[in-house]
């Protein structure tokens, strides 16, 4: 080998770098490429991810007949609790306390969900006008848990063991 002189290691170094910055340059442009058409791909399911949202709300809204929008926690539970005592009182139906249930269960962004516990004893077609009501809850969310059980004695009386749900916000 050659003895190398000073120029022809400096060459070397900046053609060395150039080499370097070339490939970097190459590299980097696909990657940032890339990672633009990935931000997009984002953007455009999170657009779609919403309109989805949106048009199950409004499916929602056209087969509930009737709907309030969910308050903070402790407005939600008096509201919700209040109207379905009312409905309870209109069938005829004497309950023992509600209890309340708080879940971590998320139902959209901002909502999460409450249940409600029911125990009480009486007629059969009680419960069935209480139920034919329960839809014009506006606070409503779902019947989680329904349960009857005839008496042993009186068959016309039974036990009833209700769960019914309602959203608030987080």
């Amino acid at each position: 080998m050659q003895k190398l002189t000073q120029r022809d290691i400096r060459t070397l170094k900046i053609g060395g770098i150039c080499v370097a910055a070339i490939v970097i340059f190459v590299f980097g442009t696909t990657w940032i490429e890339r990672w633009s058409k990935v931000r997009a791909d984002i953007q455009k399911k999170e657009a779609e991810l919403d309109l989805i949202d949106r048009a199950k709300q409004t499916g929602v809204m056209s087969i509930v007949p009737a709907f309030e929008t969910p308050e903070k926690e402790e407005d939600q539970k008096n509201r919700f609790r209040t109207k379905l005592v009312d409905q309870l009182n209109k069938a005829g139906i004497k309950t023992e306390p509600l209890k309340v249930v708080t879940t971590k269960k998320t139902l959209l962004k901002n909502y999460k969900l409450m249940l409600i516990q029911c125990k009480a004893k009486c007629s059969l077609t009680q419960v069935l006008d209480f139920l034919a009501g329960l839809n014009e809850n506006p606070h409503l969310v779902g019947v989680e848990e329904f349960k009857i059980k005839c008496s042993q004695n009186n068959p016309q009386e039974v036990e009833l063991d209700l769960t019914v749900s309602t959203a608030y916000a987080s």
